[in-house]
């Protein structure tokens, strides 16, 4: 299978597009993991979560 006269613009471009794709999932993964730990920070500090409630305590 030949690309033809563009092949390194092509190539050039799935890796461009593999790179920002992977940093994106790497962001997100980090940005999961601090938000867990503040989860659990706040949880140990005594706060409580509105979606913890229910909707008869909000009267």
């Amino acid at each position: 299978m030949s690309l033809g006269p563009y092949a390194s613009f092509i190539v050039t471009s799935y890796l461009a597009v593999a790179i920002v794709v992977s940093i994106l999932i790497g962001w997100i993964m980090i940005d999961y993991r601090n938000q867990t730990e503040r989860l659990r920070e706040l949880d140990k500090s005594g706060v409580t979560r509105r979606s913890g409630r229910s909707a008869t305590e909000l009267r």
